[in-house]
Formats: structure tokens, C-alpha cells, sequence
């Protein structure tokens, strides 16, 4: 069963691609190489969306949408992301 986030990212087109050998085949940025766990960790320490969107400039307010999304349909994945770059 589809929960309501995944219905709307698979309506909309999700703008979060992956990719084997792009960013380790984690989920990011469509069209950057910006992971979403990256995105998600900087939220986590206290980023605002305006410092985000000032420290990548390609970025646009949709694309931290489509993130927040796809965080919220895939915690845990995001959370074993975030858990194996902080031990890199």
C-alpha cells in the first residue's frame, strides 16, 4: 500500500533522482548531485530553507519540497544515509 506522500511525488514527478555511481546511488536533487540525506542532516542541525537555498544556488524552493517529501515517505532510508556518512 502507497502512503498519501508517494501517491502525490508519483503525480507531481518527484524531482529526486538515483542513480548507480552518482552520489553512491543515493537519492538526490534531479538534474545535481545534492543528496537528499545532505539536504536532510543540514535541516536536522538547523538550517533554514533561506540558508539552504543561499548555500546552493542551483537550488530551487520545489526542490526542497520534493525533498521534505521524499523524507517523509523514506525516513528510514534517510536515516541509514545520514548514519553512514557521519561514520565515513
Amino acid at each position: 500500500m502507497t502512503t498519501t506522500v508517494e501517491q502525490l511525488l508519483a503525480r507531481l514527478g518527484s524531482g529526486i533522482e538515483a542513480t548507480p555511481g552518482v552520489c553512491g546511488g543515493d537519492p538526490r536533487i534531479a538534474g545535481t548531485r545534492i543528496p537528499v540525506w545532505t539536504l536532510e542532516q543540514y535541516r536536522r542541525l538547523g538550517m533554514t530553507e533561506a540558508q539552504l537555498l543561499a548555500s546552493y544556488p542551483g537550488l530551487r524552493a520545489a526542490d526542497l519540497v520534493n525533498a521534505w517529501a521524499y523524507v517523509a515517505a523514506h525516513p528510514d532510508e534517510i536515516d541509514r544515509q545520514i548514519g553512514e556518512n557521519e561514520e565515513a
